[in-house]
């Protein structure tokens, strides 16, 4: 390829070849390179590897007269409102920093590009200042810009086949707030964001609202990622967009609201969402939960039961009455395994009604009834109203009281299963979190069958997990025995930075168990008052591994980590 004359430099070019950067030779042939790719020359010097994008910014500053910014110290939020066109900011590698008196500060790493600056000042309709930065940082900005700011969202094509479905008061709350949240660019990228999230294996969705940014995360394998910060001036009309298609008021930015929505996939599928609203000091917090119908199908092999802990839920859900209880926080699975469970359950023989607040999962053949305090339709006046209806199979989403609790065990001492949770640690404090609640010892010794405790360990990625080595000492103290370190198996970690196919390391979740059935000697130190520890001991003697042994156990088949069950149980 014949070189392109130093005369046909760039302005750029032939300053760095006089400050003795570049010999005449390297810009040439950058150029050369550059014009045949389609690059900015400053973009070809930097992946040629012969100047750095510091010494390109630097040597601009100094020789045109403009001033050096570094990027990293800018304030993101200081954008102007009015964005420099997509196309015009990629092909010129320009970008709007601010404006003040007319004058709009345009971000630019080749200062001598006047065909930028003139479109700019076209574009912008103002009079342009350039300030040099790095244009590796530029670049970065640029992309980073489009990803989570509102020019995303002008170029979103949402497909035919996605439809929010609204219910019929939303329909009419539309029509009265129509200036507010009919805004086409809001409703496709609000789109855009829950496809997101579904096509990620999120569960929730953090809309959150600070004094100088705006942001949206993730939560990913239990863990909150940082997704896009679009921009602050959105922020009310994204609410209430959420709110609107939640049935809830848009008006009311006072107090917390609840609701649901549906995204309809396609004519097969819909996925729901439990929607949260929290009013903030700067706005309000929107959380998104995701729900979808298709983790009650999964089967109880997939959820990561020991066989013996499955053999023992299994029989216990299968008796004709007692109640079982799935306990553990927020978030950590106990809906997936009651849904679960209903679903087995769910045949033509039976009648199942369930108390949920709110109903999370939708089920054919399985009568479900939505908790509504401030209508006085409480767990314990659903329980009754069940009672009424010559039910077979019971599930109340959650017993938080005395009332509730007193429903739940006279139903399951009087021929019904009735199938709850309790936010408890672990198995054993169950039973006297029930004590304190003031349920009488004998009542929960003759109604209660089993108690299930569970968290969500992050799963290692099948492609990419690693073998790691760690000393005895440490296996012994996160609680391996002598025995268990026998070498037949390997320990496994993530591999850092993960795969393309994993996050950093860890793809799904798997399932940590402590399943605990109530026997007679169980019942008997119940009856005696016993603590959470004497029931836990004497658990331990029955062969009932509590929730760090089954981690572990987990991580000698290679399916998580020891970081994981140490976080997730914590002892």
């Amino acid at each position: 390829m014949a070189l392109v004359p130093t005369t046909n430099l760039s302005g750029l070019g032939r300053k760095l070849v006089q400050e003795k950067l570049l010999s005449e030779d390297e810009a040439n042939s950058i150029q050369a390179q550059a014009s045949a790719q389609r690059n900015p020359f400053v973009t070809q010097a930097i992946l040629s590897r012969k100047i750095s994008a510091e010494q390109i910014a630097d040597t601009a500053s100094r020789a045109f007269g403009f001033p050096y910014l570094n990027l990293d110290a800018f304030n993101i939020d200081l954008l102007p409102a009015k964005h420099i066109d997509i196309k015009l900011m990629q092909s010129n590698r320009v970008l709007a920093l601010y404006a003040k008196n007319n004058v709009t500060f345009v971000a630019i790493s080749d200062p001598t590009n006047l065909h930028a600056l003139d479109s700019v000042q076209f574009q912008m309709g103002t009079a342009i200042s350039p300030v040099i930065v790095e244009d590796t940082k530029l670049g970065k900005w640029i992309e980073k810009l489009i990803e989570s700011k509102d020019v995303s969202m002008n170029g979103f094509d949402s497909g035919d086949d996605i439809d929010l479905e609204f219910s019929s008061d939303e329909a009419e709350a539309t029509e009265v707030n129509t200036a507010e949240v009919d805004d086409a660019p809001v409703v496709k990228y609000l789109q855009k964001i829950l496809l997101d999230a579904i096509n990620m294996g999120a569960s929730d969705l953090h809309f959150e609202p600070y004094e100088k940014f705006y942001r949206i995360r993730y939560r990913v394998d239990g863990i909150l990622r940082e997704i896009a910060q679009p921009p602050l001036a959105i922020k009310d009309k994204l609410a209430s967009r959420i709110k609107v298609i939640s049935n809830l008021d848009i008006s009311e930015k006072r107090i917390p609201q609840d609701g649901r929505m549906k995204l309809a996939l396609s004519k097969t599928r819909n996925i729901d969402f439990r929607v949260s609203t929290l009013p903030l000091i700067n706005g309000e917090k929107i959380v998104m939960r995701i729900l979808d119908p298709t983790s009650a199908t999964l089967g109880i092999e997939a959820l990561g039961y020991e066989p013996l802990q499955k053999d023992a839920l299994l029989y216990a859900v299968s008796r004709p009455y007692g109640l079982v209880l799935v306990t553990g926080p927020t978030g950590s699975g106990k809906t997936v395994s009651l849904y679960t469970c209903l679903n087995i359950l769910n045949n033509p023989g039976v009648n199942i009604a369930t108390a949920e607040d709110p109903c999370e999962i939708p089920l054919a053949g399985i009568n479900q009834v939505n908790v509504n305090d401030k209508q006085g339709l409480t767990f314990a006046a659903a329980l009754k109203s069940f009672l009424r209806q010559d039910p077979d199979i019971i599930m109340i989403g959650e017993i938080r009281d005395l009332e509730t609790a007193d429903m739940a065990i006279k139903a399951a001492s009087t021929g019904h299963m009735v199938l709850s949770t309790l936010h408890t640690n672990d198995a054993p404090s169950t039973l006297t979190r029930l004590l304190n609640m003031g349920v009488a010892p004998f009542n929960i010794a003759s109604a209660v069958s089993l108690i299930t405790a569970q968290r969500l360990a992050r799963r290692l990625c099948k492609n990419c997990k690693v073998p790691v080595e760690v000393p005895k000492e440490a296996l012994l103290g996160v609680g391996y025995t002598e025995e268990d370190l026998d070498g037949s198996w390997q320990l496994y970690g993530p591999r850092e930075g993960g795969c393309e196919e994993c996050n950093g390391g860890y793809k799904g979740r798997v399932g940590i168990y402590q399943v605990m059935p109530v026997t007679d000697a169980i019942s008997r130190i119940i009856m005696k008052n016993g603590t959470a520890h004497d029931i836990a001991d004497q658990a331990k003697k029955e062969g009932v591994k509590d929730l760090r042994q089954s981690g572990l156990l987990k991580v000698k088949q290679g399916l998580t980590s020891i970081e994981e069950v140490e976080s997730c149980t914590n002892e």
